[in-house]
């Protein structure tokens, strides 16, 4: 929801509606099929909406649904993107890996370049997150961190299956519920994968992201949902 829009994703296309009729104001440009959600982001001081498809990335004006940018790249992108410290995009693809773009506007309108590809990272449907210069997610089953400057892996390890994670970011730790349900701790730092804790959290196939609110920790499968409270630090 932005303002008095609330914008969706239907079929790679995006479309805006007024929340207060319910009448469609913008239908966005087609670029392809879909799994991703609109994912709104500032770049170079200007709001817009990103959505990656099949054929690649495309950015919209929130106002109208008119494009700023696309970036084709053509692959089975389901992850949504994030931004870097400075600005840039990262995508990702189970085939081809993750990718950096630079963007950058001006009088004359936008600009779209490729800092680097890399094949270390390959989310499938599992999302990634960035932490002090480096990406964190899983490159098919097993976890791995790549440097953000050049997309070289650092390390890979950890078993997980089809499992997701958060980032615990005052703690630098990475919080990974398994595909299996455990629950594990994984140091957020570039020099080694280190697990410094697991447990078994629920029992079935977990595809669903942990929770944490305040002290609480939720997890969840089809079948059922866990509450765990963790002690606070002192």
């Amino acid at each position: 929801m932005i303002g008095d829009l609330v914008i969706i994703a239907a079929s790679g296309q995006l479309v805006a509606y007024d929340t207060a009729t319910g009448n469609r104001r913008w239908l966005g440009p087609n670029p392809g099929g879909s799994y991703s959600s609109p994912h709104l982001a500032t770049i170079d001081g200007v709001q817009q909406v990103l959505l990656v498809t099949g054929a690649g990335t495309t950015s919209v004006s929130p106002a109208d649904g008119k494009q700023l940018w696309s970036d084709a790249w053509a692959g089975n992108s389901i992850v949504q993107p994030a931004l870097t410290a400075d600005g840039d995009v990262l995508i990702t693809s189970q085939e081809n890996g993750t990718r950096r773009i630079a963007i950058a506007h001006n009088g004359s309108g936008w600009s779209v370049v490729e800092r680097w590809t890399s094949n270390g990272l390959k989310p499938y449907f599992n999302d990634f997150v960035i932490h002090k210069g480096y990406a964190y997610g899983f490159d098919g089953r097993i976890l791995a961190c790549i440097d953000l400057k050049d997309g070289e892996r650092k390390w890979k390890g950890g078993r997980y299956g089809n499992g997701q994670l958060v980032l615990l970011p005052d703690q630098d730790l990475l919080l990974v519920l398994s595909e299996e349900g455990e629950l594990a701790l994984v140091a957020a730092t570039p020099d080694q994968f280190n697990e410094r804790a697991k447990v078994t959290a629920i029992q079935g196939k977990t595809w669903n992201h942990p929770v944490l609110v305040g002290d609480i920790l939720l997890v969840r499968n089809a079948e059922e949902m866990a509450a765990y409270r963790l002690p606070l630090a002192r």
